[in-house]
């Protein structure tokens, strides 16, 4: 994966663009207030263009407007989302005309907004101003936005892209399905983002790994099967070292839905769970 793009802004609302044509842009910010970013076809101030206010008002209010002209197309009461603190991530998707707003480890949006008008983006620009400096740290873009039906999505650090495909609960948060390289393997894990890693399960323990792919922009859904009883639908997600086909399952242990992977020859879906390998025959397999 490439390296994030670290930059500071200063409290005097110039963008900084950076080239994005990926339908997505995933950025955590240190303000106090009005982190700006702004959508655009070049690398400057131009129409047509969209805007998105994280913070305004004196860190109240959020919005999104089009062409720099008010009144804004969406505004959402936004008390404290910033902090001159703290790092604070936020993802900005586009599709289709589709403009969405997020908080990083949150799939659901905060704010949306789908324009009739098609503009092709190509440009992401960020400042700050409104008595704010900014710094900023910005995932170079993955080219993601034509998916289709299943991508898998390169991410780090306990980040989760937008799309990301909600498949378990651990303690009440969200869990997600990624696939992590190790020990010559592409194995199939859970991705926690409050932990800041995925975990795969292998060799007898659980292993956290910090750069991992999550499975996005996915229709499918569960299957309950048994040992090496794997449907002709399964989504195939990595492989052993050794070569063999893994995929996708999941548990309920302890109270948690807990994801993991299937590894047909053991007849057995492992999951990583308290620091250990355990095996389970009968569960659930993730299926088109």
């Amino acid at each position: 994966m490439a390296s994030p793009i670290e930059l500071s802004t200063e409290d005097k609302l110039e963008y900084n663009f950076l080239p994005n044509s990926s339908g997505v842009v995933q950025f955590r910010v240190r303000a106090a207030n009005d982190a700006h970013v702004a959508l655009t076809t070049g690398a400057a101030e131009s129409d047509p263009m969209y805007e998105v206010f994280i913070g305004g008002w004196n860190n109240q209010k959020s919005v999104i407007r089009k062409n720099r002209s008010k009144p804004d197309v969406v505004e959402v009461e936004t008390p404290n989302i910033l902090s001159g603190g703290e790092f604070r991530g936020f993802w900005v998707r586009w599709n289709n005309g589709t403009i969405s707003v997020g908080k990083e480890g949150e799939s659901a949006q905060f704010m949306s907004w789908t324009d009739s008008e098609h503009v092709p983006i190509a440009y992401v620009g960020v400042c700050t101003g409104w008595g704010a400096n900014g710094s900023w740290i910005i995932e170079q873009p993955q080219e993601t936005a034509a998916c289709g039906t299943m991508c898998w999505v390169a991410a780090s650090d306990g980040s989760v892209p937008p799309s990301a495909f909600p498949a378990g609960e651990d303690n009440g948060e969200t869990m997600y399905i990624s696939r992590g390289q190790f020990q010559g393997g592409l194995i199939p894990g859970k991705l926690i983002s409050s932990h800041g890693a995925a975990y795969i399960a292998w060799g007898g323990e659980e292993h956290a790994i910090k750069d991992y792919e999550v499975l996005c922009d996915f229709n499918g859904t569960w299957c309950a099967t048994t040992a090496n009883d794997i449907p002709s639908n399964a989504v195939a997600a990595g492989q052993s070292e050794e070569g063999e086909t893994l995929y996708v399952g999941r548990v309920n242990h302890e109270g948690c839905l807990t994801i993991g992977k299937v590894q047909p020859s053991h007849s057995t879906c492992y999951i990583p769970y308290g620091g250990q390998e355990l095996s389970f025959g009968d569960y659930e397999i993730l299926v088109n």
